[in-house]
């Protein structure tokens, strides 16, 4: 009965809290569309850097998300973002965004390389492939949010993660997976990454896809704010501390 009541006030103070600065700051909506248009530049000028190309495409992606991070950081921590701050963000947490990327990309190496051979025999290597996906999208889910809340490094940020998850998986789960259920309601995509942050720029080639667009960054730009207030919420209290707060 206590998790219900915490999991109803809780989301019922962000809720409120989310639209507010999804309002304030209606900017972010249109970050997605600059993201898929400097991803697809990069990809036809990629070929001429040869060899270096791999490395390019990373350094690219990781300040990306960087800029977007901190884009989200300021609007939970001071409720707004300037024109400054856009063009801060794409080195603030660009080393941490790499190191994560990287340890993530060594952990599938040594997967593909020494696991999926054994348990191919067991299993198809589709439905595999999707249960480990699975996996990763649950245990470091919070992983975002980690990155740019707390001052850690690219391994303490995963396994903060991970201890996150596991003290408040009902808390996180609840509230987010109507959030991405809408989303898929919006534009018939599932949000399947730790750090997918834009939705394909392919949508938008209709005007049905342009509505379908538009309303899928409204409500992924309000997604990634409400789950930055509930991290913030969640990551320095407790259960039977929020619901003794609530009676003063």
């Amino acid at each position: 009965m206590e998790i219900l009541k915490d999991i109803f006030y809780t989301n019922r103070k962000i809720g409120k809290t989310a639209l507010s600065s999804t309002l304030k700051n209606w900017p972010i909506i249109f970050t997605g569309l600059f993201y898929s248009l400097a991803s697809f530049i990069l990809m036809m000028l990629l070929p001429f850097f040869w060899i270096l190309g791999g490395l390019v495409g990373i350094i690219f992606m990781s300040a990306i998300l960087s800029n977007y991070l901190y884009l989200i950081y300021c609007i939970i921590k001071k409720d707004r973002f300037t024109l400054q701050d856009f063009k801060d963000g794409f080195t603030v947490y660009l080393r941490k965004v790499w190191g994560v990327s990287f340890i993530g990309w060594v952990a599938m190496l040594i997967i593909n390389t020494f696991l999926m051979p054994g348990f191919r025999r067991g299993f198809q290597p589709m439905g595999l492939g999707v249960m480990i996906n699975f996996l990763a999208f649950a245990l470091f889910n919070a992983l975002p949010e980690v990155v740019y809340q707390k001052h850690y490094n690219p391994w303490e940020s995963i396994t903060y993660a991970l201890e996150f998850v596991r003290d408040n998986w009902i808390e996180w789960f609840a509230p987010n997976l109507v959030l991405i259920g809408v989303l898929y309601l919006f534009t018939g995509t599932l949000l399947t990454g730790i750090f997918n942050y834009h939705l394909p720029l392919s949508l938008i080639f209709s005007p049905r896809g342009i509505v379908l667009y538009l309303l899928g960054q409204v409500w992924f730009s309000f997604i990634m704010i409400y789950r930055g207030y509930l991290f913030e919420l969640l990551s320095t209290s407790n259960r039977r501390k929020r619901l003794f707060m609530r009676e003063f």
